[in-house]
């Protein structure tokens, strides 16, 4: 099995519920392990493999599109993986948001996720 690990991915997004996030938008940190079977012919041909750049791609562009609920965003980006790229077998996700909307809170917070496919 391998594993593709995308980190400390930074991206600009609207995602939230409270007011004026969908407006002044937020900070977000993407976190992304994608484990798969390598197809029939190993790593001699690229064709073989999940492309990273495709990976991060289709993240940055889910991460464009404003959703309230982070579990719901993650959801989203693993159904998509899971729907590309019949191989794999484990995503585990996590997404943080930066600047947090609440008083005096200093920190991150964010939500982690995960799928297994036992095929």
């Amino acid at each position: 099995m391998t594993t593709i690990h995308l980190h400390n991915l930074i991206f600009h997004g609207y995602h939230g519920l409270y007011e004026g996030e969908d407006k002044t938008g937020n900070r977000f940190e993407v976190n992304l392990d994608v484990s798969y079977e390598v197809k029939k012919g190993g790593y001699d041909d690229i064709g073989n493999l999940i492309n990273y750049v495709d990976l991060y791609n289709l993240v940055r562009k889910r991460m464009n599109t404003a959703t309230p609920l982070l579990e719901q965003l993650a959801d989203g980006i693993m159904r998509k993986i899971a729907r590309e790229y019949k191989q794999v077998r484990e995503i585990r996700i996590s997404i943080f948001k930066l600047n947090v909307p609440i008083e005096n809170f200093e920190g991150k917070l964010g939500i982690s996720m995960s799928m297994n496919f036992d095929k």
